[in-house]
């Protein structure tokens, strides 16, 4: 009738100590999962913010004093059309190619939505960069900060 039985004497400062202690390592534990964890993502079409401001920007032309105006209509997130307006019969006629040209690149530049990578012929290069230059300048008018 030998049992084996084993008895521990703790001391009661001694169980609430570590009662202690592990409560202090499980919430530093939790913490440290919560600050370290990876951020989740956010849905990008609900809270990105916008590339433009919506709405019609010109910017001016000024080719041998005849006066265009170059317009770039934007909504929130896109270039939705690029036009000359105010372009005389003398300045459509004098310069040919501009129409023409700007056609072209109004296509590519609402395709890309960027006027980076734009293709041009070699007779149109001077046109061509001017447009770009008159494009930039008004989309910079139209980016939002």
């Amino acid at each position: 009738m030998s049992s084996k039985t084993k008895i521990i004497i703790m001391k009661k400062r001694e169980v609430i100590y570590t009662a202690i202690f592990a409560a202090l390592g499980i919430t530093l534990i939790l913490l440290m999962i919560l600050m370290f964890r990876p951020k989740s993502t956010p849905d990008t079409l609900s809270t990105s913010k916008s590339l433009y401001t919506p709405g019609v920007y010109t910017a001016p032309i000024t080719l041998n004093n005849n006066a265009m105006d170059l317009k770039v209509r934007v909504d929130k997130d896109h270039i939705n059309s690029i036009s000359l307006t105010n372009l005389s019969e003398t300045a459509s006629a004098m310069f040919p190619l501009m129409q023409p040209a700007l056609e072209s690149l109004a296509v590519q530049i609402c395709e890309t939505q960027s006027t980076k990578n734009i293709y041009y012929e070699a007779s149109r290069q001077y046109t061509s960069q001017m447009l770009l230059d008159a494009i930039d300048s008004a989309l910079k008018l139209a980016r939002t900060s």
